[in-house]
């Protein structure tokens, strides 16, 4: 296949386009705010996102390159199809889910990244550990989308795939990292629109090719493969349930998605966002469900693709990009290529910027230098953009597995994250014990359940597992599920174990090595407790107790807005006067 100079000079375009509208964006941010409050708004936008850009921006951070070739290679995959592709609705319900529970308790206390009431809670220890999957799960999935990037770029103007790989990861970090999350939102609106057209230009074209048998068709009749729309064998229901689960619950606790809910100027704004973002996703889902099935529908020995089809050549994860070059007109496979370049982008950016707020305040900030000045928390978090960004790139180039991590760590995810979630914001009592007993329980019948993706054999064989093709053991059972619900019940029973065995005095207070039990009635923490009188109002177990005017203000737990609510409030006056 030959070098394509027009193709590339497409890209450059594209990519100098998004990098001057990320630049202006990082101008933005420097006007936003005063100086103590910058790196709060590098984090989240100094929380004035509005519906237009933080519906978009929201939409855009799952709508990436996973999302719209995983759909499209769903659809066409033979045997699989339709009724597989379950990334559009498990995310949409995700995102209404976070909308009508999660988003409304985690605005409305101020909070700055996910990890802060689970530091609040739990202490700077069980922060730090929890930030190992959340980190895992982000960088992983930067690098998976990087590396299908360089792929399809490869695969359309035929340049060297690590070319394009760190040419890509070189503009998404740059303007990550001079403008923060205004530069990720306002680049987020540019890539979706470039998304929606790209694809949506590209489809008539594929589905007018003369090899394409109409999809209608070949939705419900075997033509040249399996119908596209597919189906489930009753052996594989409950698998399909357990990577249903896996999707919709775990997709809540991410930080690319608390980052957009966060920086929303009201908690009434953070819900609308995520449900504006939920019907945005099953719009997006659209043109990929359709590529999927031009791709199922075609006669690839009638094209210049030739035979074998895709699915044989194990090219069916490039579908996508396939389908652009070989069925639409060049100028269109490269609007296309434009598109999913988009994708890519505006997902990589997010986990990016995501991994580096939650070290620069949650390990850095809060764990090691509670006193750090604000321009100190900015370079850190500049620092770390360019490492994470490194990072995720020489992943995306050297590592032959970069999926199956991404799949593993995005389990992790779902099965210790989300019933830690679920305990901190609506579990009364639990502490630091019962959310270690929980890690290390869902963390065990996860890694013993086996990856067949990393050639990882289980240790323990539910009901209904079998030997693949390379000999891996596959489970049908949905463990991963059970691993979570074991997950939650194991952090609420030993946290109230805990509890009953240190107020009972069957276990001395010295025992209490966590500080989670006998702690908490200490003069220090009643101080912090009695300090204001509102539960919009959250202290941070690091901060100072006396209240001080300087930069480090903005690192506490605490709802700023609410400062002026409280002095206002005639009820609270009342109160305290009584």
């Amino acid at each position: 296949m030959a070098f394509h100079v027009e193709g590339l000079v497409a890209i450059v375009v594209f990519y100098l386009a998004i990098l001057a509208v990320g630049i202006w964006a990082a101008w933005k941010t420097k006007n936003t705010g005063s100086e103590g409050d910058r790196s709060e708004a590098i984090i989240v936008g100094g929380r004035d996102i509005g519906l237009l850009v933080g519906g978009f921006t929201m939409t855009a951070t799952w709508v990436g390159g996973g999302y719209i070739n995983g759909t499209a290679e769903a659809v066409y995959v033979p045997g699989y199809g339709l009724a597989w592709a379950q990334a559009p609705i498990g995310y949409s319900l995700s995102l209404v889910l976070g909308g009508l529970f999660f988003a409304k308790p985690m605005r409305s206390k101020g909070y700055v990244t996910m990890l802060d009431p689970f530091q609040q809670l739990y202490g700077k220890r069980m922060g730090g550990l929890l930030f190992i999957p959340a980190l895992m799960g982000e960088m992983f999935w930067a690098a998976a989308i990087f590396s299908a990037l360089g792929a399809t770029i490869s695969v359309i103007i035929d340049i060297n795939v690590n070319i394009s790989v760190i040419v890509s990861a070189l503009i998404a970090t740059m303007y990550t990292l001079v403008g923060g999350l205004y530069s990720v939102a306002y680049t987020d609106v540019v890539q979706l629109f470039c998304i929606f057209l790209g694809l949506w230009i590209s489809v008539p074209f594929a589905m007018s090719h003369p090899a394409v048998t109409d999809i209608g068709f070949t939705a419900v009749h075997q033509v040249h493969q399996a119908p596209w729309l597919g189906s489930i064998n009753s052996l594989d229901i409950y698998t399909w349930l357990d990577n249903f689960l896996l999707l919709t619950l775990g997709g809540i606790p991410w930080q690319a998605y608390f980052q957009r809910v966060l920086s929303s100027s009201s908690a009434t704004y953070a819900q609308v966002l995520s449900f504006l973002a939920a019907f945005g996703c099953l719009v997006m889902a659209i043109p990929a469900v359709l590529i999927g099935a031009i791709g199922a529908s075609t006669a690839w020995n009638e094209t210049e693709y030739g035979v074998p089809d895709p699915m044989t050549k194990k090219e069916a994860d490039m579908i996508l990009p396939i389908v652009l070059q070989y069925l639409c007109p060049v100028y269109i496979s490269f609007f296309g290529l434009g598109a999913v370049s988009a994708a890519v982008m505006s997902s990589a950016d997010s986990s990016i910027l995501s991994a580096s707020s939650m070290f620069a305040r949650n390990i850095y900030q809060l764990s090691f230098r509670q006193n750090a000045s604000d321009r100190e928390i900015v370079w850190v978090m500049r620092i770390t953009v360019f490492l994470f960004g490194a990072s995720a790139t020489a992943m995306a180039l050297l590592a032959s597995s970069v999926y199956g991590l991404w799949y593993l760590s995005s389990d992790l995810v779902y099965i210790i994250i989300f019933p830690q979630l679920l305990c901190v914001l609506f579990i009364k009592g639990t502490n630091t014990y019962g959310a270690i007993a929980g890690y290390l329980f869902g963390l065990v019948l996860r890694i013993t359940g086996g990856e067949p993706y990393l050639y990882l054999q289980p240790l323990i064989y539910y009901p209904g597992c079998y030997p693949d093709e390379n000999n891996i053991y596959t489970q049908r059972f949905p463990f991963k599920t059970l691993a979570m619900l074991t997950s939650f019940f194991t952090n609420i029973i030993v946290s109230y174990l805990a509890k009953y065995l240190f107020e009972s005095g069957t276990l001395p207070p010295k025992l209490d090595f966590l500080d989670a039990v006998v702690a908490r009635y200490s003069r220090e923490h009643m101080d912090k407790a009695t300090l204001v009188k509102s539960d919009n109002i959250v202290l941070n177990e690091l901060a100072p107790v006396n209240p001080r005017h300087s930069l480090t203000l903005s690192s506490t737990f605490t709802n700023k807005e609410a400062f002026s609510y409280v002095d206002s409030s005639p009820e609270l006056s009342n109160t305290e006067d009584n």
